[in-house]
């Protein structure tokens, strides 16, 4: 079974934290073929305040400046990108550190020049991820993407999730973040929620900023084929493996009412 796991980048930030998922992402390894695909936007923006650069968004996208992207091959696809491979390593796991730049696994295109070399994913080439997968090391891919150009662009890394897990074949896609799942109105986990729900909740204002962006991803996800989506803390105990064993944990986006069983 083919499994794709994102980590968000505040998840990795501390030893202890990234320690943690690096022995359930090790278990988990032992019964599929793991690919993981990660941020960093937490220590992006700290790089940069301490470079004296100004962190910038629009529409929740960071400004890409030719500065910021030198910081984001040096932060994504650099240091937070090399702390997960170690400690992978460190769990007894073979990781491969890897950008979408790398045998052009994420090629994408330029979003908005306003926004300067942000991306969109235009297509994904998982051949690097199946040869890594099938001879059992786990590829770590930093949400940093390419073109045939040989243009580079800082990506959103759950849309960098989505594509990689649909074209690697991936059953499961599972963010792992800093919340308990996607909140109702009345502020309580949704342990399931469709896609139509998800778009009502965007909609009315119920889910906003990185919640939105997720229930974007999730639904782009499904209906790229990714059979189940999952949103859930990635702090708590042995996560993974309760998702993974089928335990009603964080929130599971379905395409309708008849796949919530």
């Amino acid at each position: 079974m083919k499994v794709l796991v994102k980590l968000g980048g505040s998840l990795l930030d501390g030893p202890e934290s990234r320690h943690q998922l690096a022995v359930q992402l090790a278990a988990a390894a032992n019964d599929t073929e793991l690919a993981v695909v990660h941020g960093g936007g937490k220590q992006m923006t700290r790089y940069l305040s301490e470079h004296g650069i100004e962190s910038r968004f629009v529409n929740g996208l960071r400004v890409t400046t030719p500065e910021t992207l030198d910081a984001v091959l040096k932060v994504f696809a650099g240091s937070v990108n090399q702390e997960l491979v170690a400690s992978l390593n460190r769990g007894g796991v073979p990781a491969v550190g890897l950008s979408g730049i790398d045998a052009l696994i994420a090629e994408a295109e330029q979003m908005d020049p306003a926004l300067g070399a942000v991306g969109r994913v235009t297509k994904s080439n998982p051949r690097l991820l199946n040869l890594l997968t099938a001879y059992r090391y786990v590829p770590v891919v930093a949400c940093v993407a390419g073109s045939r150009e040989g243009e580079i662009f800082n990506v959103n890394a759950d849309q960098m999730a989505v594509a990689c897990a649909a074209a690697f074949g991936a059953r499961h896609l599972i963010f792992l973040t800093d919340v308990e799942g996607v909140l109702d109105d009345h502020h309580r986990v949704c342990p399931v929620l469709t896609v139509s729900q998800s778009e009502r909740w965007i909609e009315e204002g119920v889910a906003t900023g990185g919640m939105q962006a997720k229930l974007n991803a999730a639904t782009a996800a499904l209906r790229a084929g990714v059979e189940q989506v999952r949103i859930a803390p990635g702090t708590a105990p042995n996560v993974l493996a309760r998702i993974l064993a089928g335990e009603t944990i964080g929130t599971r986006v379905v395409l309708m009412e008849g796949h919530a069983a």
